[in-house]
């Protein structure tokens, strides 16, 4: 018998020490961001909404009147919260996001040293892309950032041939297409990365092991998870056009003295001001994404040498083209080509906040970085090598220090007022629409100080919630799509009693901004009396809450049929052997 050597020996436990250092970078990143998270309650904060127990309403898995914009997240929390607290979940997602973020963009990065990994994984997990959209509340964009780096993996292997990668392309695209626009992302994704325009040598690729059919079926298969959304979006009667307001409210904004393209480079420039860490405006910031982007410079090489012929540029191409999708608003013609697509154009509303598509380039540039960074400490002194590696690994955290501990206080868990309950108990024994007042699409609660949130009535209540879908950005009012709740502004402006629009409940918010007109509450009945709300119901009404048309039922189908694709595609993997690098 032969005895093994000790370099045989040395290289699976070096792999294995690499690999639970990557975790416990990831888990420490993880923590640190969302320290807050580990007492009670639930994190509201703009766009992030969860509840105890979300209803599985029929407009939460296919909006009737309005645009689909969390279809099938919506379905999905509800389903999940069906079985577990929606605390749960919420911890879940958070901090599956920023750990699978880290540990997919570490073990993405073509090299055997460990510190390059680190730095890959830390500067991933700390980006100002990920810090924006955190602190905006856009969760299920943050499943799809975090997805990124496993899918590009995935795709590559798929490209290579290696066994059971077609069902790892689903599964990493599948967390990312709970949004439109991440489910973009990830079929832009697969598609650039399995084109065969950029063709290598046939020597290459007959070494490669090409099998285009899989690639069809990749495509396919994300094509299938991106069906919920778009079928949604074909059946909802809000139509597919959107305010051009827009494109100006939403498009990149300056963080600093260097520009928004600077911002951009830098993976920021969100449009919320709010939404944007303070050390965001630091004069020293551009010069930091500077240093970043030499650094990718100098590691581009490395990267085309050691990716499969043909990988380097398909990522280039992707990230190229995220970056031009959120620079697009500020080129010369940009904003008025954009005005007349999301009136002219239906779906082209989701490219009004084009900054979202920058994930592609965010995750290059973390990649090149960190190729960059093993190329410089290379070529000088190794005592000296050591501790510019420790500097450059600590740069992201330098540079963007309020991310840390929820943004510095920004996210903090609170508990829902007990009369939430209560409020949805009565509605559940008399389904039916229900009006929130006053109007306004996001709320200020005192007992959620500091924050602004959207309402959460759409998704604690059980029923379908009218609420203002007019955004207001600064001076800037962006209008909504929903018909009813244009016609719920019309009674409401001409001082009409809310009883004869039909709806069967009333829901008046206290404490936030805005009045409502003791008028237009004539006729209605109340149930409900708090410090909080006040539940009105409607004993006139003669219209039936909404059921499941054929409209509805196509959404049901499209879901299952994604679902299946996933379920396929977890018991393929179930059944191969995990493939490395």
């Amino acid at each position: 018998m032969v005895e093994p050597t000790d370099g045989v020996e040395a290289a699976p436990v070096r792999r294995t020490r690499d690999t639970l250092w990557l975790y416990a970078v990831a888990a420490a990143v993880t923590a640190v961001v969302l320290a807050p998270l580990a007492a009670p309650g639930y994190a509201l904060l703009y766009d992030m909404v969860f509840v105890p127990r979300q209803p599985l309403t029929w407009d939460l898995v296919a909006p009737a009147q309005s645009l689909p914009r969390a279809v099938p997240m919506d379905a999905l929390v509800s389903l999940v919260t069906q079985l577990v607290p929606g605390w749960v979940v919420q911890r879940l997602a958070l901090a599956g996001a920023v750990f699978l973020a880290a540990v997919g963009a570490g073990r993405l990065v073509p090299t055997e040293r460990r510190a390059v990994r680190l730095f890959a994984a830390l500067a991933y997990a700390w980006t100002p892309y990920l810090a924006e959209r955190l602190l905006i509340g856009q969760w299920g964009l943050l499943l799809a950032y975090a997805a990124l780096p496993w899918l590009v993996r995935a795709v590559l292997d798929l490209r290579a041939g290696r066994d059971g990668a077609l069902a790892r392309v689903v599964l990493a695209a599948a967390p990312a297409a709970i949004t439109p626009t991440g489910g973009l992302i990830a079929l832009g994704t697969v598609l650039v990365l399995t084109s065969d325009r950029m063709r290598a040598p046939r020597s290459l690729l007959v070494s490669q092991r090409m099998h285009p059919h899989r690639s069809r079926q990749a495509l396919a298969a994300v094509g299938v998870l991106n069906a919920p959304w778009v079928v949604a979006a074909l059946v909802t009667g809000a139509g597919g056009s959107s305010d051009p307001a827009g494109v100006a409210a939403f498009a990149a904004r300056s963080e600093n003295w260097a520009g928004p393209l600077v911002a951009l480079a830098g993976t920021g420039g969100i449009w919320s001001a709010q939404a944007t860490p303070a050390s965001r405006a630091t004069p020293l910031v551009p010069v930091a994404t500077l240093v970043l982007l030499v650094l990718a410079g100098v590691g581009a090489g490395l990267l085309r040498r050691r990716l499969p012929p043909g990988g380097a540029a398909r990522l280039a191409v992707l990230a190229g083209t995220g970056f031009l999708f959120a620079a697009f608003g500020l080129l010369p013609g940009g904003d008025a080509a954009l005005r007349w697509a999301v009136v002219h154009l239906p779906g082209a509303g989701l490219l009004r906040d084009g900054q979202k598509f920058l994930a592609p380039y965010a995750l290059l540039l973390v990649v090149c970085a960190a190729l960059g960074a093993e190329r410089l400490v290379a070529r000088i002194d190794r005592e000296v090598a050591g501790v510019v590696l420790v500097g450059l690994l600590f740069l992201p955290v330098a540079v963007l220090p309020d991310l840390a501990f929820g943004g510095v206080g920004r996210i903090r868990p609170v508990s829902y007022p007990a009369e939430w309950q209560r409020v949805a108990e009565h509605i559940e024994e008399e389904p039916g629409e229900i009006l929130a007042l006053p109007l306004s699409a996001y709320r200020a609660y005192p007992w959620n100080p500091g924050r602004v949130v959207l309402d959460p009535a759409p998704r604690y209540l059980p029923g379908t919630v009218l609420t203002d879908d007019t955004l207001r950005v600064g001076d800037v009012a962006v209008a909504g799509e929903n018909p009813r709740v244009r016609e719920m502004r019309r009674a409401l402006a001409e001082g009409r009693p809310v009883w004869t629009t039909g709806v069967r409940w009333v829901l008046v918010q206290h404490e936030v901004s805005g009045e409502v007109d003791s008028q237009v509450l004539g006729g209605l009945e109340r149930v409900h009396d708090g410090p909080f709300l006040t539940l009105y119901r409607n004993p006139a009404t003669v219209r039936e809450p909404g059921g499941s048309g054929p409209a509805r039922l196509a959404v049901v189908a499209a879901l299952s049929a994604a679902l299946l694709v996933v379920i396929a595609a977890a018991v393929s993997a179930l059944h191969r052997r995990a493939t490395a690098w």
